[in-house]
């Protein structure tokens, strides 16, 4: 009988596990997959721009995956563009419009944040 209170008294100063952990282990493996998908953006096309911004870009379904020189970021596409050819993405921190120009081989990515507005070419 003496066996029962010492495992009471065992539990009792652990306390309970913290709720927390599945969550933080949660967030952690979100946050793997998440960078490994827009790590996977590089193999999109190429672009060069002003100010010796480079970026990558990867359309998925009504996103773009944007790895570049500044960060990496997921865009959702948003109203705007002129036509079928041009389309644009946008999210908090970046603003990007494509099929812009004669060619349709432009871009354009803005950063309201620093502020950085630049004109950039498909490679």
């Amino acid at each position: 009988m003496t066996s029962q209170p010492s495992a009471r008294k065992a539990l009792a100063r652990r306390g309970p596990a913290p709720a927390f952990v599945p969550a933080v282990a949660l967030a952690l493996l979100l946050s793997g997959c998440a960078a490994a998908t827009i790590g996977s953006a590089s193999t999109g096309q190429r672009y060069r721009c002003e100010q010796g911004l480079q970026f990558s870009v990867k359309f998925v379904d009504d996103s773009a995956l944007i790895d570049s020189s500044v960060g990496n970021d997921v865009l959702f596409r948003d109203a705007g563009g002129q036509g079928e050819g041009q389309a644009v993405y946008s999210n908090a921190a970046v603003r990007a419009e494509f099929g812009l120009g004669a060619s349709g081989r432009e871009a354009r990515l803005s950063y309201p944040l620093m502020p950085l507005v630049a004109r950039c070419v498909q490679d």
